[in-house]
């Protein structure tokens, strides 16, 4: 008997097999999970199926309602998702806490978003609208760095458009996805929402079934490439919110103190396990060494610990295939620059690493050029904004990037050279449900939050009249 069911047609189900959940603080299962074979993962494709047609037809403010419900429940069950957020996840209380009122906030924005009917034409001559029309079943795979928050940045677009959604959690953190599940059940109607876990194995599965209208993917660029391989043959619509090497650049009239703080919280937030996180920083050559040594300062006073212990600032690393991967990227820090701070692999249960800043890197060096997705930042010197700017820029990824100047029309000017979907100054992964985000070149397709966003969950549709004559 699994300590968490799956959510197929309305019904809480056991899986035809099942999986353990390792806290990544202890190494240690912490849970037992349902998980869903093809035949049950075809049942909630169906499930999804058969809900479409009726959930279309209910009025939006009804489908809005829904949406905020579900908010009440997650506020109503807050200390609950949040401790088993951070036992699967690894992030501190705090930070899981965080992501609880973001989830919330998220779905109370959605709750509101509405796309209106556009008239084109009204005359004598004829009437041209334009309206939005839902897709039908959506599929949403997410990553395993924020399960609860991207679980809602599936459902709740997808719902309030009309959609059914068949969500699949990370095999490493399916927990408070299943939660939600539970939560799903009592407000939804059976089978508008299906949630089903896998290990690694359901994904082509469902991305290649024809029932399945869009594909909505948070996650590595590569698993992005894969789906978008599977969706081809049926031409499905697609979402991806892929990685990034998001880099930060630092003029040289800032207030050192200040940006490192905000560059520190940046780069570590979640223990670098953010797609939108800074992963390069930029500093110009004037205050180099005195910006590298006050975010070596920050990094060795963060508290590294259980995310459940009092005053823990940085959790583990998430998984241990994961873990094994910065591992290495701490190997090739330390053969191509220099480490002033961290460094190290802790000495305890758990996938725990110091917080790591490595300087005199530079483009070319693999801890720069690729995406760590750990606690590691590597610090590189310039001296020329336009070489900077084509430094930024050279990079694969285009997710997010930030300016940092105390003249913000200085920093501004050279933000807007930056190829980033997201590009910020003197702030970071300043999201929001308000805010579109996407990303460019490798780091994705299509728009995720704002109306722009809810968009990408329907079909555009132009009814063209002839009057007259």
């Amino acid at each position: 008997m699994s300590d968490y069911k799956m959510l197929i047609g309305g019904e809480l189900v056991e899986g035809d097999h099942a999986m353990d959940v390792i806290n990544p603080a202890t190494e240690e299962i912490f849970a037992t999970v349902a998980r869903a074979s093809e035949r049950q993962a075809d049942e909630a494709i169906e499930a999804a199926a058969t809900a479409f047609p009726g959930w279309t037809e209910v009025p939006l403010a009804e489908r809005q309602a829904k949406v905020s419900q579900l908010a009440d429940a997650i506020v109503a069950n807050a200390d609950r998702l949040a401790r088993a957020l951070t036992q699967e996840q690894g992030k501190p209380l705090a930070e899981a806490q965080g992501e609880i009122a973001w989830a919330e906030g998220y779905l109370r924005h959605y709750a509101t978003l509405q796309i209106a009917e556009r008239t084109i034409q009204d005359d004598a001559d004829g009437l041209i609208r334009v309206r939005r029309k839902p897709l039908g079943v959506v599929a949403g795979i997410i990553a395993w760095n924020f399960p609860l928050l991207v679980a809602c940045w599936k459902i709740g677009p997808a719902v309030i458009a009309g959609n059914s959604i068949v969500l699949k959690p990370a095999p490493t953190t399916p927990v408070t996805a299943l939660m939600l599940g539970e939560l799903c059940r009592d407000i939804f109607p059976a089978g508008v929402v299906n949630i089903i876990t896998d290990a690694n194995d359901l994904g082509g599965y469902l991305t290649a079934d024809p029932r399945i209208a869009k594909v909505g993917f948070t996650g590595s660029t590569a698993t992005g490439k894969k789906i978008m391989a599977s969706a081809a043959d049926g031409l499905k619509r697609l979402t991806l919110e892929l990685g990034g090497n998001d880099p930060g650049i630092v003029l040289d009239d800032v207030d050192v103190r200040a940006t490192a703080q905000g560059i520190f919280n940046a780069a570590f937030l979640n223990c670098g396990q953010v797609c939108l996180a800074i992963k390069r920083a930029y500093v110009h050559d004037s205050i180099y060494d005195a910006m590298c040594d006050e975010l070596a300062r920050l990094a060795e006073a963060a508290v590294v610990d259980d995310g459940l212990a009092q005053g823990a600032q940085i959790g583990p690393i998430q998984n241990k295939a994961q873990y094994e991967k910065v591992k290495a990227f701490l190997e090739s820090a330390r053969r191509d620059g220099t480490i002033v701070a961290g460094g190290e692999v802790i000495d305890r249960a758990g996938y725990f690493l110091r917080p790591t800043i490595v300087r005199d890197v530079t483009d070319g060096d693999e801890i720069v050029d690729e995406e760590q997705f750990g606690p590691i930042l590597p610090v590189i010197r310039y001296s020329d904004i336009d070489d900077v700017v084509a430094r930024a820029n050279a990079s694969p990824y285009g997710l997010g990037a930030s300016v940092w100047s105390s003249d913000v029309e200085r920093g501004m000017s050279v933000a807007d050279r930056i190829e980033s979907g997201s590009v910020w100054v003197n702030q970071h992964v300043a999201i929001g449900p308000h805010i579109a985000m996407a990303g460019v070149k490798s780091s994705g397709l299509g728009v995720e939050q704002s109306e722009e966003g809810l968009a990408e969950y329907t079909q555009l549709s132009v009814i063209n009249v002839a009057r007259g004559g």
